[in-house]
């Protein structure tokens, strides 16, 4: 097993060709994450890892693909990791691997490209925020915010640090008085989008926070020629996307691992 360098990226194209994850257009354009493969010349099997996601693909038998699925970075800090499988051969493998310590899961996967959104009620959900509420542009106070709270640190933590974010990413948070308590922001990067988290405080939830938050960071996605995406972790998620405009694709398998060291 061997990490792959940015200008190798293109070694594991055909691997992951077709399949419609922004995460994965972020690690092999060279925005952000890592890779792994089998073999560094002629690989057959891979593995990305950005955030608290990766993703196994290629030839599920090859001598490596085990190996693959046991490797969490050392620096990984969560107490859970999340582990996609291409198929349901590489599923198997990772139940071998992690036959007590996992749990499958299914996630929704919204469509990526054939999504129309309607500004207009984009604007609604907006303006619907109750009495009270602000939407403001994540910058340097709201980043310093917004790391320093466990809830909300995933807005900006796959960014190097506030110069990178405020560079790179792009966000939204929703204050009550002057208190974050949700927001919608880029988890992930690539060349032509972002991947929307989206988080609200659980005692200023179902009055609107999330739908705002998220419908704000859209109408900017439009304004800057942004493709955002969605992945849903939930139904709830889910409901929330198709509200927004986004399709629903496809239900996908993903294994919550724990206690893996």
């Amino acid at each position: 097993m061997q990490e792959l360098k940015k200008e190798e990226m293109y070694k594991i194209e055909s691997i992951y060709a077709g399949w419609q994850e922004s995460l994965l257009w972020s690690c092999m354009q060279g925005h952000m994450g890592r890779a792994w493969v089998d073999d560094i010349e002629n690989p057959t099997a891979a593995e990305i890892w950005l955030g608290d996601f990766s993703y196994f693909a290629g030839d599920e038998q090859s001598a490596g693909a085990k190996e693959l699925v046991r490797n969490i970075p050392e620096d990984y800090q969560s107490e859970c990791a999340l582990m996609v499988p291409q198929n349901e051969a590489w599923a198997k493998v990772m139940e071998q691997v992690y036959p007590g310590n996992s749990t499958r899961l299914t996630r929704y996967a919204m469509k990526k490209h054939s999504v129309h959104f309607e500004p207009e009620k984009l604007r609604e959900y907006i303006s619907r925020l109750p009495e009270g509420y602000t939407i403001r542009q994540i910058d340097e106070e709201l980043y310093d915010k917004a790391v320093s709270e466990r809830y909300s640190r995933d807005f900006c933590s796959q960014f190097r640090d506030c110069e990178d974010y405020l560079k790179r990413g792009l966000g939204f948070m929703v204050l009550y008085g002057d208190e974050p308590v949700g927001g919608a922001s880029s988890y992930s990067i690539f060349t032509d989008g972002i991947e929307i988290e989206l988080v609200t405080k659980e005692e200023h939830r179902r009055k609107g926070v999330a739908l705002a938050a998220a419908a704000r960071l859209i109408l900017e996605c439009l304004d800057r020629n942004l493709l955002p995406c969605w992945d849903a972790a939930n139904l709830q998620s889910k409901r929330i996307a198709e509200r927004l405009g986004f399709e629903f694709d496809q239900e996908y398998p993903t294994y919550a691992v724990r206690d893996y060291r």
